[in-house]
């Protein structure tokens, strides 16, 4: 049941834990209760809105950057990934397989900004072979969303 449930608040966290025990065939007791474990055992780490910012008044621009980074002795890419992830600019850090070792989210007000970000912190960090910024121009799909749909879904109720 654990795992439905982190299944449908995946998908919407707005569900209360009324609508969970409906769709589950159980009570909202129950649901109550894994969703405390749940969160207490740091598999739920978080509740988050998930925004178009493509349609709000709001100037800031999203990049990737792929790093290629030398692992320190001992820590391998923890501790450069801890360092990235510190500063504010940055939303996502993910360690990767492939021809780069880490796919780094940012955020900032301009192209400018986000380049000066990766020029100035990023690249000149030790340990830092590459960097290669990649500007996101528009977003279609996220977190199973569909942005671009100008019919974006009803918010239907999904059983299991």
């Amino acid at each position: 049941m654990k795992n439905d449930i982190l299944r449908l608040l995946e998908r919407d966290s707005r569900y209360t834990v009324d609508q969970l025990a409906t769709m589950l065939g159980t009570t909202p007791e129950v649901v109550a209760a894994a969703i405390k474990e749940l969160e207490d055992e740091k598999i739920i780490l978080g509740y988050k809105t998930l925004i178009n910012w493509e349609r709000t008044d709001r100037d800031n621009i999203s990049a990737i950057i792929t790093m290629r980074i030398t692992p320190q002795r001992g820590d391998g890419y923890d501790k450069m990934a801890e360092r990235i992830y510190k500063y504010p600019q940055v939303k996502g850090v993910t360690l990767m397989s492939g021809s780069f070792d880490l796919l780094v989210s940012v955020e900032g007000k301009n192209l400018k900004d986000v380049a000066m970000f990766v020029s100035e912190k990023l690249a000149p960090m030790e340990g830092v072979v590459s960097t290669n910024t990649h500007f996101t121009l528009k977003t279609y799909k996220k977190e199973n969303v569909i942005f671009t749909s100008e019919e974006l879904d009803d918010r239907e109720v999904i059983t299991i």
